[in-house]
């Protein structure tokens, strides 16, 4: 009778496992952040500071990975608000630069609660990773008050339902 059990307590994880989906979203108010928002996954919290334009920047950031691409989120106050747009743009400079190519001028953007800024944008990529390999990227750039955002998706297709869920999600509104 023991083989039995197994056997359907196999076939049974089985069927779940093959009824999973590759992107298990869930919305998400991460603490800190002042930005609710959808992951595809569980993201990880990550802080570093970066340099920008030749300046520190403390960011914050959430990133995981799921469907063949990783989800970001990044985010850093700054003290001088003449700063923002410059920022927002060196943003999307260096992640332009970091797959090898142009930064362009990004489509509008609509965030609910964002400070509008003539910098905000949505860009969309494609490009090289530093071992060469073929890489798009979409990424969102906006602020809300003293506090600059950027949110990404990374990968080798990085478009399509998931990036328009991802993105349509985004909502600075207390």
């Amino acid at each position: 009778m023991r083989p039995m059990i197994t056997s359907a307590m196999l076939a049974t994880a089985a069927a779940v496992l093959a009824c999973s989906p590759t992107l298990d979203w869930r919305q998400l108010r991460p603490e800190g952040s002042g930005i609710a928002m959808s992951f595809p996954c569980k993201p990880e919290r990550r802080v570093r500071d970066v340099t920008l334009q030749g300046r520190p920047l403390h960011m914050d950031m959430l990133s995981c990975a799921a469907g063949g691409a990783t989800y970001a989120l990044a985010y850093a106050d700054l003290a001088d608000p003449s700063g923002l747009a410059d920022t927002l743009a060196a943003l999307r400079e260096q992640t332009a630069a970091n797959i090898g190519v142009a930064p362009g001028t990004p489509a509008g953007l609509q965030v609910a609660g964002m400070t509008p800024n003539p910098q905000a944008g949505r860009s969309v990529w494609s490009g090289r990773l530093p071992d060469g390999g073929p890489v798009q990227v979409q990424a969102a750039f906006f602020t809300r008050g003293l506090r600059v955002y950027q949110a990404s998706i990374v990968g080798a297709a990085a478009g399509g339902e998931a990036a328009e869920i991802y993105f349509a999600a985004l909502d600075l509104r207390p």
